[in-house]
């Protein structure tokens, strides 16, 4: 979903763009990596890849561990070799949601289950290998081509059926179009550093966001039932509330993220 939006909108503003997906190459082989990267001579590497599906990590941990540590490890092993810009995306998930506020970059990480912590030792694992790294921790991105709940719920409403959206976790929507923007900006920019990106705003809810989308889509209310988190009973442990903000964006000369309600109407549209 990321990536797709991400070579869209660099082949928009004219950028020599190769999209490689997961049949092209595994990033858990650093030869395969080493030899694509030596192939193609990229001005940057935008690292989209990502093994998301937080509940499955509990059981399939190495292909979390792969996908989300030993992956960016290699791509920015070799960014570094070949003097590429390097770009990865982490996530909120690396906090544990105790807190009720933002969490920013002086904010400790201390991920819980399987899927945070691979995606924080995949953080570490880049940054020990290539201190010019830039992580870019977003959360509850959602667009077009995505699979996720934030991403299907319009169509679920369209077509009538109900939908449970939780009312008691909280975090800052992202659509990926925006930030496929702003990945491309950080490879410009080139300042290694970690940053935040969503899209602005108070942040939401499940719950939140469904009615927002019930509002702006002219759906039946009524169809989104409202349900505590810890009603679902799911595997993996999630935080509580994972909204972020970002330090320095704007210190660094980067715009204000368009607010999330904003990047909502523009993605049903």
């Amino acid at each position: 979903m990321v990536a797709r939006a991400a070579a869209e909108y660099c082949s928009s503003i004219g950028d020599d763009v190769v999209a490689l997906a997961r049949q092209d190459l595994d990033i858990a082989s650093a030869e395969a990596v080493h030899a694509a990267v030596d192939q193609h001579r990229p001005d940057a590497i935008l690292n989209c890849a990502a093994y998301t599906n937080v509940d499955g990590a509990e059981t399939e941990q190495e292909a979390s561990h792969l996908a989300n540590t030993i992956g960016p490890a290699n791509l920015a092993f070799a960014a570094r070799t070949f003097d590429s810009r390097f770009v990865t995306i982490s996530t909120d998930y690396v906090f544990d949601g105790m807190n009720d506020g933002f969490y920013t970059q002086r904010d400790t990480p201390n991920p819980k289950g399987v899927y945070a912590v691979t995606k924080r030792e995949g953080e570490l694992a880049a940054l020990r290998v290539n201190s010019n790294s830039i992580i870019v921790r977003s959360g509850w991105i959602y667009g077009t081509g995505g699979t996720n709940f934030l991403s299907v719920m319009h169509r679920l409403l369209a077509d009538g059926k109900s939908i449970k959206s939780i009312r008691d976790s909280y975090g800052t929507p992202t659509f990926a179009g925006d930030l496929a923007r702003r990945l491309r900006e950080l490879a410009e920019l080139d300042m290694p550093a970690t940053f935040h990106v969503t899209n602005s705003g108070p942040g939401t809810s499940y719950l939140g966001f469904a009615e927002k989308v019930c509002e702006i889509g002219g759906f039946d209310k009524h169809l989104v039932e409202a349900v505590s988190k810890d009603d679902l009973q799911r595997p993996a442990p999630r935080p509580v509330s994972s909204k972020l903000a970002c330090l320095f964006s704007e210190k660094f000369g980067l715009s204000a993220m368009p607010d999330w309600e904003d990047g909502l109407k523009r993605f049903l549209k």
